[in-house]
C-alpha cells in the first residue's frame, strides 16, 4: 500500500476464487481517495479504469506482477444505432428492476432517473456490470467480453430475468401481504 500510495495510485485487480482459479482478464483500479486507519490498514475508494489480459506472470511475491495486453472493445457487426437502442433498453430494464426492488423492500416507488448520465454505450455497459454486486462470476464474464453489443445483450437478459423474478415476488407479496 505504501508503494502504491507513493507512486501513481494505480494497480491491477483480477478475479480469483477457489473454484475457478485466477482469471486472465482484469481491470486497472485507481485510488481516488484513501484514509489510513490507526491499525495500519487503509480505507480506499477506487475507480475502475482500462481492462487488461494477463500474458505472463512475472512475479508472485509479495504480490502478483504480470505482463499484460490492454483490451479495448472491438467494433461489432451492429451499427452505432443498434448499440444505442440496446443501451436504452438496458436502462429501461434497470429502471424497472430498481422500481420493483424498492417496492418489495418497502421503499417508495420513486422513478429512477437518468441512469445513463449521458454515457456512451460502452462505458454505460461497464457501469451496468458494476451494479451486479453479489454476482462476481457474472461480472467477470461481462468484463471479459470485448464487444459492447454482446455485453449489453447479456446485461439485458440478466436484467430481464431479474425483472421476471421480482415481478413474481411482487405478485406473491400482493396475494400474501404478511409474508
Amino acid at each position: 500500500m505504501h508503494t502504491l500510495l507513493q507512486t501513481d495510485l494505480r494497480f491491477g485487480v483480477i478475479y480469483s476464487d477457489s473454484a475457478t482459479g485466477t482469471a486472465d482478464v482484469g481491470c486497472v483500479g485507481e485510488v481516488v481517495k484513501h484514509e489510513r486507519l490507526v491499525d495500519d490498514r487503509f480505507f480506499l475508494i477506487c475507480k475502475g479504469q482500462e481492462r487488461f489480459r494477463v500474458n505472463k506472470l512475472v512475479r508472485s511475491k509479495p504480490y502478483l506482477v504480470a505482463e499484460v495486453t490492454w483490451l479495448e472493445d472491438r467494433p461489432s457487426g451492429n451499427n452505432d444505432d443498434d448499440v444505442e437502442v440496446l443501451a436504452n433498453e438496458v436502462e429501461s430494464y434497470m429502471k424497472d428492476v430498481i422500481r420493483l426492488s424498492n417496492r418489495l423492500n418497502g421503499k417508495g416507488e420513486k422513478e429512477a432517473t437518468d441512469l445513463r448520465r449521458n454515457l456512451f454505450p460502452t462505458p454505460f455497459s461497464f457501469f451496468v456490470g458494476s451494479t451486479f454486486e453479489g454476482a462476481p462470476r457474472e461480472q467477470q464474464a461481462l468484463l471479459e467480453l470485448e464487444d459492447t453489443a454482446m455485453r449489453l445483450k447479456r446485461e439485458k437478459e440478466t436484467l430481464r430475468n431479474t425483472l421476471n423474478y421480482l415481478t413474481a415476488a411482487s405478485a406473491v407479496k400482493d396475494v400474501f401481504p404478511s409474508s
